[in-house]
């Protein structure tokens, strides 16, 4: 399998910017994605169903019809980086070439008051994000 990139949010925010073509996928739940909120232009395709974070089984399948060719750039988020990882390891596995898996996620890690979103996360980094 091909190495994945980790990227920062700031990283990956530069990264997308400068590649045309590039795809942000966020495989959060449709609920986290719309409530939470998802950085501009993300596309959802859920890696797991909340509350008992069912797999999706149709995840790949879901990512081709996006992005059909394998060295499509693909940036993958989550809420703090575990899940989009997870999803860029079965990416790779079917063959897409180009992966980069955002570290910090949407929200980052739990800050001292266990609160997100307050010492990582695109949302902290104040990078482009909608909430509906």
């Amino acid at each position: 399998m091909v190495p994945i990139q980790r990227l920062t949010p700031p990283e990956a925010y530069a990264a997308l910017s400068a590649s045309p073509g590039s795809v942000l996928v966020d495989v959060r739940d449709p609920i986290e994605f719309a409530f939470v909120g998802y950085p501009v232009g993300a596309i959802n395709i859920p890696w797991r169903f909340a509350p008992e974070m069912r797999p999706n089984l149709n995840f790949v399948e879901q990512v081709q019809k996006i992005a059909s060719d394998m060295d499509t750039p693909l940036f993958l988020l989550c809420r703090s980086g575990q899940r989009s990882m997870e999803a860029a390891n079965a990416l790779a596995a079917a063959g897409y070439r180009n992966l980069a898996n955002i570290e910090e996620g949407f929200e980052g890690t739990l800050d001292e008051y266990q609160h997100r979103s307050t010492v990582s996360g695109w949302r902290f980094h104040g990078l482009p994000w909608r909430q509906t």
